[in-house]
């Protein structure tokens, strides 16, 4: 009797370290998997390396979280502060690498806030300098108070107007809303407050003709008149 007793203490003994290590390795699996999907390594590319290396940084949060549970919209919410930033795309690579590819704005102009350079970008939003590794080439100065999505708008005329953008040195915004528009050697154009696209298609015109080579002010404020001056 007690030896029968004896057997059946034996094999609840082992049915318990069964189980014991049964519940270990069921542990052990699930952080192993756990540790399997999540993310390991975030890339960035697009902008320079500087500046992917502060996306990176921002998405940090994501380190470490499972690959199939993270939302692209939370990382669009990140990616969304950032004011280089025009477009991105968004890729999983599995099991355990986010990837991140960016399209940079495009810089428009220079403006002033307050007493800091700000530039406009593609974007409408403003890019502090301090943020801009180097410029590839000198941007228009805008003076005067103007949006930053009517400012887009008006570089769209003037791109459908085939005036060359990257002649423009200097923009007037006028309180009454009119545009001025000074060019790198020194030729200013008056624009009327309707027709801005035909009245840059004919400044453009204009500009390219010898006979008005030696003119330094183009007014076209009035309908169906061209003033012009040297002075």
């Amino acid at each position: 009797m007690l030896q029968l007793k004896g057997k059946k203490i034996k094999l609840f003994f082992y049915i318990f370290i069964l189980m014991l290590l049964s519940t270990i390795n069921m542990s052990f699996n699930k952080t192993q998997n756990y540790s399997i999907i999540s993310i390991k390594k975030i890339n960035v590319g697009g902008l320079s390396d500087l500046n992917n290396l502060k996306i990176e940084k921002s998405l940090n949060s994501l380190l470490l979280k499972n690959i199939f549970f993270v939302k692209k919209k939370k990382i669009a919410e990140i990616l969304d502060i950032n004011n280089l930033i025009e477009s991105f795309h968004i890729r999983k690579v599995y099991p355990d690498i986010l990837s991140v590819k960016i399209n940079k704005a495009d810089f428009l102009a220079i403006v002033n806030q307050g007493t800091n350079k700000m530039i406009i970008a593609s974007n409408g939003k403003l890019v502090s300098l301090n943020d801009v590794d180097f410029l590839t080439r000198k941007l228009p100065f805008v003076f005067g108070k103007v949006s930053n999505e009517y400012f887009i708008n008006f570089k769209k005329i003037i791109d459908d107007s085939k005036f060359d953008y990257k002649e423009i040195e200097e923009f007037y915004f006028h309180p009454s809303n009119r545009i001025d528009i000074k060019t790198k050697d020194g030729f200013l154009i008056k624009l009327p407050f309707k027709n801005l696209s035909e009245a840059l298609r004919l400044a453009s015109l204009i500009k390219k003709d010898d006979k008005f080579k030696n003119n330094k002010i183009l007014d076209l404020r009035i309908a169906n008149h061209i003033i012009t001056s040297n002075e």
